[in-house]
């Protein structure tokens, strides 16, 4: 699928100007454009998705030692930052045709008509000068192997979130089964009640709520990666806190922006009675308090529990060996390696 909105840009031939500057110079404009923009934010840095990342580590072979965690940790950003990176082009390949395509000047009425009402539903027109007829079918296809991909990763997630913060361990079969059905089951609901244009909707207010949680997942993981107390010499240098910071409370930023506004403007523009919109206001902006209260405590909040022990300085024998991934046991030195969990996600690791 990804190929072919690349190839599709080839046909429709987006200004390049245009591309380049509306990647480093974003614009919103249009009704809903801001919401959008948060939920494609949700849906490309799945805050269940820090958590994974982090216990994949827990997949790997890693010397217990500086060099080798510092090592580890670089080919650990290089993958995920790639992953993120493709996805990134692809979302620019997506937007880049949509709205080529729907701002062309010979548009038919039909195309118009879909343009006017893009979704899951008739985005596959954007793919005919490529596919041609078969644009539907192999659009079906890319939509149900995402919506795999998906699922897979929040099973992932869920099943190291129980084992690593509640501690609970099940069967295989039995997790799946549940976790699906909880993921599978509100969905179904609504695509039987609304159909394909509520099942279209959803999934766009289930990405918001991602990324308005996503500071619940970022601001912890900050914290942490930047903590000495935590991380010792591995923690995140200067540069990359002042940079993640700033992205950090940018995204925030943006959350609290889009729920304020967002709501004002629905009690304002809504049919409902005065007294509805009241109660309402009674009930939503304290939430909106308490959301807002909840993030700077994550903010603020020390933690001064220490986990990270430093080797012994006065000694140099130990700060070799220590260096080199050695541990020391009753005088001997042996191999050290970090916390090795096999069993994560049933994950099949080479012998």
């Amino acid at each position: 699928m990804a190929g072919c909105f690349f190839g599709e840009m080839g046909f429709v031939k987006p200004p390049a100007t245009g591309v380049i500057k509306g990647m480093f110079i974003p614009k919103l404009s249009g009704q809903g454009a801001t919401g959008d923009a948060i939920a494609l934010l949700g849906a490309l840095v799945m805050p269940h998705n820090l958590f994974l990342h982090s216990a994949l580590v827990l997949s790997r072979k890693v010397p217990n030692s500086v060099r080798g965690i510092n090592e580890a940790c670089r080919y650990f950003l290089i993958e995920s930052g790639f992953a993120l990176f493709v996805a990134f082009l692809i979302n620019v390949a997506m937007v880049s045709v949509s709205a080529t395509v729907c701002s062309a000047d010979n548009l038919s009425q039909e195309n118009l008509d879909q343009c006017n009402n893009l979704n899951l539903n008739s985005a596959s027109f954007l793919l005919k000068n490529v596919l041609g007829g078969s644009s539907k079918v192999v659009y079906a296809i890319a939509l149900f192997a995402s919506g795999q991909s998906s699922t897979i990763t929040g099973t992932y997630a869920g099943q190291f979130i129980m084992q690593g913060f509640l501690d609970i361990k099940m069967r295989k079969w039995l997790r799946n089964l549940m976790t699906r059905s909880i993921a599978i089951t509100p969905s179904l609901i609504v695509s039987i009640i609304g159909g394909s244009a509520a099942a279209g909707r959803l999934i766009i207010i289930a990405s918001m709520i991602l990324s308005f949680e996503l500071p619940f997942a970022l601001i912890p993981l900050l914290k942490f990666s930047s903590s000495n107390t935590k991380m010792g010499p591995h923690k995140n240098s200067i540069y990359i806190i002042v940079i993640s910071w700033i992205l950090g409370f940018g995204i925030i930023g943006i959350n609290i922006y889009y729920l304020s506004t967002g709501f004002v403007d629905w009690l304002i523009h809504n049919s409902l009675p005065k007294v509805g919109n009241v109660f309402i206001g009674i009930i939503v902006f304290p939430l909106m308090a308490v959301y807002i209260l909840a993030i700077m405590y994550l903010t603020i909040r020390k933690d001064t529990v220490v986990t990270f022990i430093e080797p012994e300085k006065n000694d140099p024998n130990v700060q070799n060996h220590m260096e080199n991934g050695f541990d020391q046991t009753d005088g001997v030195f042996e191999l050290g390696h970090v916390p090795y969990r096999e069993d994560l996600a049933d994950i099949p690791l080479p012998k």
